[in-house]
């Protein structure tokens, strides 16, 4: 089975990227795509897409081609029953028979055999740890997380890689096997083709076929066995029976987080844990294609009603099962290359760190750790567009930089407007009164034009820290535009704001002359309004603002380098 990410219906959301606990999902600007060599086909992606962006998809054409030559034999799962509700697992047996399939089987076979294996493996007491390999999920996420725990897999295969061993040497080493289901990676080499549910419907379309119009009963003797000592999945019903699950010999883990503590418990710890029955949910009919977790036990009514009674004795054939080869060997991966680490700290540098000065490690972004997630993101299989962090500190950044005019320092027009806003307010309940002062250079357009722009960027910069240098703390200087400043100075009258007016212009003329300038060209006018108190509401904010411009019109007529004043 492959995943797939659909480029017209992604929007790059990185919700795949948060849960995919294989690290698989690659992230190219704005592309997002599934790296097959290491995604385990565990499906957790599919129901996190918010966008409906990925597609499962098996070897649907190859399978069509088989069922066309009449000589496959079909291993269909037994969730059948759930997918083609309300039709029954007679009628879906029989549309495949129609669909050209020569066998169909709905995967006793397999369990009943993996069960068998794992009843010997049982009897035997000096195993100490031992962790179910049935499911293709758990085995490929020890194979490329935890391989460490390679050597305690349960030397058993897939049911449906051994139901496909056992109807090759039952039919014939040459007879071809499509497997219908969930978890299309079970069968693995044994299968030549496997497929899902919805693409074993469209197989059915394709043939003119249709399920509900199918016998309610088996319209040829069924190539189909009862269970007789296993349960779904290849675990012996004895084994369950026999062991609760307080049991120490036994325990059950759900979830691909469990492995973790496991490897813990057993490379580190030295722990014998015994037998571990884990899966990455709650079984086959957990699957996310199989719909939304909150309709498990729907499912698992559907399934309980449509399964046969159990079979009396054993159902598979035991002078074909001893040719059958149950056993499997996984080989130990040898580690990839890692990022460049110098990669890696640019990624943490800049995540940066807590305000207690270590790192985050708060798993929004899906990694356990912030080097986890450096390391992924150097790889390119994930960006900083998913670290909540970064994001908060782009964000402070963004604010900063839209609140501090970035070449005098000075605020911004946006945090005067809500500073004058706030004053206004201020001064309608306390009845204190503020002043506005407008500065505005004299010739700064001759500065440029005569000495180049960089000197009139020195020419502002030294303005600016005239302005601050003559305020409080709690008063606010800001750059209006241009050449243009604005000063708000709280709890001061109309004479108090023209004496730190008459101190802003004389500080800019000295510094005129100190940085060189001809006598007169580097000169401010300054124009001063008081907002009175009680005069609170919304145009006051702007009538103090347009009487301090009106005042500095005049103090432009008065011959410039000169203070007026105004009133609001």
């Amino acid at each position: 089975m492959d995943f797939r990410i659909d480029p017209d219906l992604c929007v790059a959301c990185m919700a795949c990227v948060r849960v995919c606990p294989a690290d698989a999902v690659a992230v190219e600007g704005t592309q997002i795509r599934i790296v097959d060599d290491t995604c385990t086909r565990c499906g957790l992606c599919l129901p996190a897409c918010p966008h409906d962006a990925i597609k499962a998809s098996g070897d649907v054409a190859r399978a069509g081609e088989l069922a066309l030559s009449g000589r496959a034999a079909l291993i269909l799962s037994v969730e059948c029953a759930v997918f083609f509700y309300p039709a029954t697992p007679e009628q879906v047996v029989n549309a495949c028979y129609a669909s050209g399939f020569r066998i169909v089987h709905r995967g006793v076979l397999g369990d009943e055999l993996v069960a068998k294996e794992y009843l010997t493996l049982w009897a035997d007491e000096g195993w100490g740890s031992m962790i179910r390999s049935t499911c293709p999920v758990i085995v490929e996420t020890v194979r490329t997380q935890y391989p460490e725990l390679i050597p305690y897999l349960a030397p058993i295969a897939t049911p449906i890689a051994a139901e496909a061993r056992y109807l090759k040497g039952l039919h014939g080493a040459e007879t071809p096997i499509v497997y219908a289901g969930v978890c299309l990676t079970e069968g693995g080499r044994d299968v030549d083709a496997a497929i899902t549910f919805e693409e074993l419907a469209d197989l059915f379309r394709r043939h003119g076929v249709k399920v509900e119009n199918q016998a309610p009963y088996f319209t040829r003797v069924p190539e189909e066995r009862r269970r007789h000592l296993s349960t779904a999945g290849g675990l012996p019903l004895e084994l369950l029976m026999e062991e609760t699950h307080a049991s120490r010999r036994f325990r059950k883990v759900r979830g691909l987080g469990g492995l973790e503590a496991i490897a813990r418990a057993v490379a580190v710890d030295r722990i014998d844990v015994g037998f571990v029955d884990i899966l990455p949910c709650e079984g086959c009919l957990d699957h996310p294609l199989l719909g939304p977790p909150n309709e498990l036990f729907r499912r698992r009514a559907i399934v309980g009603a449509t399964e046969p009674v159990r079979a009396r004795g054993p159902v598979v054939e035991e002078t074909v099962a001893r040719g059958v080869r149950v056993g499997e060997a996984f080989p130990i991966l040898r580690n990839g290359h890692r990022p460049p680490a110098e990669a890696v700290e640019a990624v943490l540098e800049e995540i940066g760190l807590a305000p207690n000065g270590r790192p985050w490690d708060c798993g929004a972004c899906g990694y356990a750790t912030c080097r986890a997630f450096a390391e992924s993101a150097a790889a390119g299989r994930t960006t900083l567009k998913s670290c909540p962090p970064y994001l908060d500190k782009v964000g402070r950044q963004a604010q900063l930089q839209a609140a501090v005019d970035g070449l005098t320092g000075l605020a911004t027009y946006r945090v005067l407007r809500d500073r004058l806003a706030s004053e206004v307010a201020r001064s309608d309940r306390t009845h204190d009164s503020f002043a506005v002062l407008f500065v505005d250079l004299d010739n700064f357009k001759q500065v440029n034009d005569r000495f180049g722009h960089e000197a009139g960027n020195d020419v502002l910069k030294s303005t600016a820290r005239e302005c601050t240098a003559h305020i409080r703390t709690t008063d606010l200087a800001a750059r209006y535009g241009g050449d243009e400043f604005v000063l708000v100075v709280v709890h001061t009258g109309l004479e108090g704001a023209r004496v730190v007016a008459d101190k802003v212009r004389t500080g800019v003329e000295v510094m005129g002359r100190d940085l060189g300038y001809p006598e007169g060209l580097v000169t401010v006018s300054i124009g001063v309004a008081e907002l009175a108190p009680g005069r609170g509401g919304g145009p006051e904010r702007e009538d103090v603002l347009v009487a301090a411009d009106r005042a500095l019109y005049r103090a432009k007529a008065l011959g410039r380098n000169q203070v007026a004043t105004g009133a609001a």
